[in-house]
This record gives structure tokens, C-alpha cells and sequence, in this order.
């Protein structure tokens, strides 16, 4: 089924997923469960609640037990299946999808994340094969308010933060629930912008990683004459930064700029970095004592990476920032917090932290629509044999003084290509190079 993805289940509502595909998703989701005990939550999509119900009458169905804790950022669901010890956990939301899509982001006991590899293929099969459970007791349903707890929790790390003046940007999400209360317990003065949640996403789509779903913040940022700017994604597990001058930071070099507040003073840590990340946070890391290590991109596979290593951090490009010491899973409102320790820690402005990893040009990611993924990896492959080739996450190839990461996008139909050079001469030699090689060939 092509809802089924690499880290998750995600599709067009209805026709690729709706009430009657979801309650046999959530029985053959509970049949896979070691426990009774599974914990559900939903964003502000339209369609997550008709699709929470179904999905709850599925689980109950098998005979395992339901906490509803109604509507809740992914960051929170996961706190509160970490926190109060539950068997699984259920978000319904499609993250930065347009208002079209919806979801499910599952994990296990523990918080380990269940992706395809790790069990969404067997729930897929089951779904297929409608190999329903039906047991002679019907589960219990109970509601269950974790808010205030949640917020106590991500309090505990604000540190030392000074008063500075900070515009946010919801995207009509899941932040502008939780945060409110959080930000009111912070020193400064926060603008706010689509605040409101609303699933129909009136404002601009909730994926940051969309240049232009960042012009408001970028503009607000300039007119308040503001220290920064940040802005959410739907679900609130990820989040992007804009320097006090309305530049755009790439999220890769937000993992260097906190590493330091996240170690304090610890040294020989492991600090986990995807396969897109620029050479300069890779080398960040190993300047403060730490080891960086790559990762396949996708929150399933870092936080599982994660948790293997005993990493204390890890950041990807797409703006998702892990910490060992959240149940090994990624916040957006955490790395927020980390952001403004460590402007007020060092006394710098947000330009100022970045512009030292700003030392290799790169394209960022560069987009491919084409059917022909493997086809083209295969062929770059075969062009590039004389770099060192890791096989890691797609084809990524290393030079002395260059390198690139060819990739196939786990949620949507797409080449994604990076490239970054120790030069600019080098770099727009070799930008020019693959994109004409990857143009003639889709």
C-alpha cells in the first residue's frame, strides 16, 4: 500500500487513507504491540479526529487498552509514552504535508520509533490480508491530560536564557498549542504569527523547509527589529531559524551552533549528523572533542541510531534535532530552547554564531521529480568511482575538495541531491556537472 512509507504512514484523506482503512490499521497496529497499554493523540487536521476514533475502535477491538490524550504536538506524544511507561504510541498527523494529507507517526515501548523495517511492513501485510483481530473483551478507552506535566518537563530546559525579542511563527500547528504556556514562563518579548491552529493551513503550508513559507517570518523579523525568527512545522517536531538579518539558516549548522550548550563541558560524545550535513558541522564536532557520525535521514532512523550509540545529539538538514536525554527523540521546542541558551551563553548575535560554519558553499537540497531513481543512482555510481562512496543513505561520494549526496525521498517522488565544495570555483564547477548529468537522464 502506498501510504505505508519508510517512518511512518501517511497519505491523501480519503481516498488513500480514511476511517475504514485506519481501523484496520489500528488492529493489526495493536496485534504487533507487546503490552495492553497504547497511547493515542491527534493534531488539528480536519480529518484526525474521525480518524483517531477509528483507529482507537481498531485497537480496542483486539482487546488492548486505549489513553487519549487528545490533541498533542508529535514531541508530546512522545514525552508521554517515554514518561509514563506505555507499550506504544499513535500521533495522528501528517506532519509538513499540505492540508490534503493526513497520518500516523508510531513508536514502541520506550519511545523506540516502529517504522517499515521495524514493523509498519507487518501491519501493511496485515492490512492487505485483513488479518483482523477480534477478541471476546473489547478494550478499555480512558482520556488522560498530560499538558501540564509536558510543559514541566520541557522547562526543565531552559537553563540561562537572557530577555531577547524573538518572533514565532505556528504555522497554524501544533506550536501554537503548546508553546504558549511555555513561552510564558521564558524572559523576552515573543511575536507571534499563526498562532491559531488551523488544519487548512490558511497562512502558508506548514513545511519550513519551503523557502517561501518563511517570507512572513523573515519580514516580521526585519520590522521588529527582532533577535530572531523560528517557525514550526505542523506536528512541532521540527523547526527552522532566521538570523536577525531575515537570513535563512540551514538546519544542518544548527546542531554545531548547540552542541556545545547540549554537552556541557562533556567531551568524547557521540553527536549524530545525516548524510546531507555540510563538512563544517562535521568538523565543529571533532574541534570540541566529540565524534561526529553519520546517519540515514528520517526521524525512525536517527532516533534509533541514537539510542544504539548512546549519542547525546543528533540534527538533520530537514530540521528534526534529537537529544539522548528526551527519550532519544527529536523537539523542536527543546532545540529552541538550546538555540536561545546559547545566544544568551555567548553573548552573540544569531548571525554571528553561523557565519564560522559558513565556510563551504553548498546548494542545499535540490529537488528531481523522476520515476527513475534507482536507474540514475546507479548510473552517477558507475561516473563516480574514483571518490570514496558510501552507500549509507542513497550515493553519497567525497573528494578532497568536493563531495555529494544523491538520494531518493522516503515521502515523496523525488531525487534529492546535495553538493558542497571547499571553494566556490570548485563547488559551481561541480553543481553545473551532476544537475546536467541528472537532467539528461529524467
Amino acid at each position: 500500500m502506498p501510504i505505508f512509507k519508510a517512518y511512518d504512514i501517511r497519505g491523501l484523506y480519503p481516498d488513500e487513507l480514511n476511517e475504514v482503512i485506519a481501523k484496520k490499521i489500528g488492529n493489526c497496529f495493536a496485534q504487533i504491540i507487546n503490552g495492553n497499554k497504547i497511547l493515542v493523540s491527534r493534531d488539528m487536521r480536519q480529518s484526525s479526529k474521525p480518524l483517531l476514533d477509528a483507529l482507537v475502535e481498531g485497537i480496542l477491538e483486539t482487546g488492548k487498552d486505549v489513553t487519549d490524550i487528545g490533541l498533542a504536538s508529535t514531541p508530546m506524544m512522545n514525552f508521554a509514552v517515554g514518561k509514563y511507561d506505555y507499550d506504544a504510541g499513535i500521533q495522528v498527523t501528517a506532519s509538513h504535508n499540505p492540508k490534503e494529507y493526513n497520518g500516523f507517526k508510531t513508536v514502541g515501548k520506550g519511545t523506540i520509533p516502529i517504522g517499515f523495517e521495524t514493523g509498519l511492513n507487518i501491519v501493511e501485510k496485515k492490512v492487505q490480508m485483513n488479518e483482523l483481530k477480534k477478541s471476546d473483551i473489547k478494550g478499555k478507552i480512558i482520556g488522560k491530560n498530560v499538558f501540564s506535566e509536558y510543559k514541566d518537563y520541557v522547562l526543565m530546559f531552559k537553563g540561562e536564557i537572557a530577555p531577547m525579542k524573538v518572533v514565532i511563527d505556528a504555522s497554524n500547528g501544533m506550536a501554537g498549542y503548546t508553546l504558549p504556556p511555555i513561552l510564558d514562563e521564558l524572559p523576552g518579548e515573543f511575536v507571534k504569527l499563526f498562532f491559531e491552529m488551523d488544519g487548512t493551513f490558511p497562512n502558508h503550508e506548514s513545511n519550513p523547509m519551503v523557502e517561501e513559507n518563511l517570507n512572513e517570518l523573515r519580514k516580521t523579523v526585519l520590522e521588529e527589529k527582532a533577535d530572531l525568527g523560528v517557525i514550526f512545522d505542523g506536528d512541532a517536531d521540527r523547526c527552522c531559524y532566521v538570523d536577525e538579518l531575515g537570513n535563512i539558516i540551514r538546519p544542518d549548522l544548527i546542531t554545531g551552533i548547540i552542541a556545545e550548550e547540549v554537552l556541557s563541558g562533556k567531551k568524547e560524545e557521540k553527536i549524530l549528523i545525516d548524510v546531507r550535513s555540510s563538512w563544517a558541522v562535521k568538523e565543529l564536532i571533532e574541534e570540541i572533542g566529540c565524534i561526529p557520525e553519520r546517519v540515514q535521514v528520517g526521524h525512525a532512523y536517527a532516533r534509533k541510531k541514537l539510542r544504539e550509540d548512546n549519542a547525546i545529539l543528533g540534527g538533520e538538514l530537514a530540521g528534526h534535532y534529537y537529544f539522548r536525554d528526551n527519550f532519544y527523540c527529536d523537539s523542536g521546542v527543546i532545540a529552541f530552547l538550546y538555540v536561545l541558551r546559547t545566544m544568551s551563553r555567548k553573548k552573540e548575535t544569531m548571525s554571528e554564531l553561523v557565519r564560522p560554519l559558513m565556510r563551504y558553499p553548498g546548494t542545499g537540497e535540490i529537488n528531481f521529480r523522476t520515476e527513475k531513481k534507482d536507474e540514475i543512482i546507479d548510473t552517477m555510481q558507475d561516473k563516480y568511482t574514483d571518490g570514496e562512496i558510501s552507500l549509507l543513505d542513497g550515493l553519497t561520494v567525497e573528494y578532497e575538495d568536493w563531495w555529494f549526496n544523491l538520494r531518493k525521498s522516503n515521502t515523496e517522488p523525488y531525487l534529492r541531491l546535495n553538493i558542497e565544495g571547499k571553494n566556490t570555483d570548485v563547488f559551481e564547477v561541480k553543481k553545473k556537472e551532476l544537475i546536467k548529468q541528472i537532467k539528461s537522464m529524467l
